[in-house]
């Protein structure tokens, strides 16, 4: 059964300790993973390998304890993993491993590889007919990666308008100006749209957006990064 009050995920995310937690980059995508495995996702997880699943692909994948905590609640493993966390035998490290975590799309950490993962999930999907929708979650500090810009150009480029990215805008990237990130996806050719990071009802609207032949990209604006 979900776990949908957010008091619940922040309870199961003090079960997560240790020095490498990275709990900032955790706590800024907390609401957007809720809204979006709770009411966006098409997601199963007693059958997490559906090939019509929606994907989620974790890029800022040096803060998984959100992410973890989500998963336990939806039931793709025990609650009691979380307790384990960054130990040597358990399957939660620092950073989330496809092999080893249920639920979990890629093996990420490394910067600047999730959106070129999705764009490619993206357009595999629609050659197989699927109707299913990739939404993958960046950092904006890690949009500075060159591999980030390709993926951004090509997109609008093929029509991926299955694909959605969301960023999460904590004011930790090069980026003086507020609002460039989401200039930099328009000028590219994305539908860029900017909501209130820990407003649910605004990032629901935003994750069920969808024009046709088009990529949508959220850009969630949090508290500054600490």
């Amino acid at each position: 059964m979900s776990m949908t009050l957010g008091s619940t995920l922040e309870q199961l995310m003090t079960r997560l300790t240790g020095d490498e937690k990275h709990s900032h980059a955790a706590t800024s995508t907390l609401d957007v993973l809720q809204v979006l495995y709770d009411r966006v996702l098409r997601h199963d997880p007693a059958n997490p390998e559906d090939p019509d699943r929606d994907r989620f692909f974790l890029s800022k994948g040096h803060g998984p304890m959100a992410y973890y905590a989500v998963l336990a609640a939806h039931g793709y493993f025990p609650v009691e993993w979380l307790d384990d966390f960054g130990s040597f035998d358990s399957p939660l490290g620092y950073h989330p491993d496809r092999n080893l975590v249920p639920g979990v799309e890629i093996s990420s950490g490394s910067l600047g590889h999730g959106l070129p993962l999705a764009v490619g999930a993206a357009l595999a999907l629609r050659v197989q007919g699927r109707d299913s929708r990739v939404f993958v979650l960046v950092g904006d500090a890690e949009l500075d990666e060159g591999s980030n810009h390709e993926a951004i150009e090509f997109a609008p480029a093929v029509g991926l308008d299955n694909l959605t990215v969301i960023a999460i805008d904590n004011d930790s990237s090069s980026y003086a100006v507020r609002g460039r990130i989401a200039e930099r996806f328009a000028v590219n050719g994305w539908q860029a749209l900017t909501v209130d990071g820990r407003d649910h009802a605004d990032i629901e609207h935003a994750l069920r957006h969808v024009t046709p032949r088009v990529p949508t990209a959220v850009i969630a604006r949090v508290e500054d990064k600490e």
